[in-house]
């Protein structure tokens, strides 16, 4: 039946969206190494508008340890400063007239274990955003049954939920091997 291919196909769409967020709010827990990303939620006020720091500015890494932010106007360069120092990034910029620079500290070992904590705790928010997807399929799929589904199909699509769910869950486990190495590398 195509509700239930429909069904199907949602929850894998579902998926793969956790997956995708889950990533993305790793990328935001900063592994020791300066990264321009490290930025993004950094919002700028630009004429009185909040505006991504991205968009006011260009941000470089000219080594590891070093972000240079570059303001497209000059003025700007207050506003950027006391948008980072409000953060809770814990950076204190170093303002030369013509461009912010960040340095970043390496990380302390208690540090690196309070980020993995972090990182494991996002993770976890990814796989419960996955079992919330498996368990409103399945209710969406039981209620096709009492609609006159056939029964055999709708257990093959709660299979296939599971499978599908164990996938994704194995993808959100190899973001978390994957950040957990950068973070523990010295």
């Amino acid at each position: 039946m195509e509700e239930i291919q429909l069904e199907l196909d949602n929850a894998k769409e579902l998926m793969q969206k956790a997956v995708d967020h889950t990533a993305a709010e790793l990328v935001k827990i900063r592994a020791g190494k300066a990264m321009p990303n490290l930025l993004d939620g950094i919002m700028v006020s630009y004429y009185g508008a909040p505006t991504p720091l991205q968009q006011v500015a260009s941000v470089t890494t000219p080594d590891a340890r070093t972000l240079t932010i570059k303001p497209w106007e000059r003025n700007l360069i207050g506003e950027i400063e006391k948008a980072i120092v409000n953060s809770d990034l814990g950076l204190a910029p170093q303002n030369n007239g013509e461009i912010i620079i960040l340095t970043i500290p390496p990380l302390t070992e208690e540090r690196r274990k309070g980020l993995v904590k972090q990182v494991k705790q996002e993770c976890e928010n990814g796989k419960i955003s996955l079992r919330t997807v498996r368990k409103d399929t399945n209710d969406s799929l039981r209620k096709l049954q009492k609609d006159g589904a056939p029964e055999d199909e709708v257990k093959r699509a709660e299979d296939m939920v599971q499978k599908y769910t164990d996938k994704f869950s194995g993808k959100i486990d190899e973001l978390f091997d994957k950040k957990e190495a950068e973070i523990m590398k010295v």
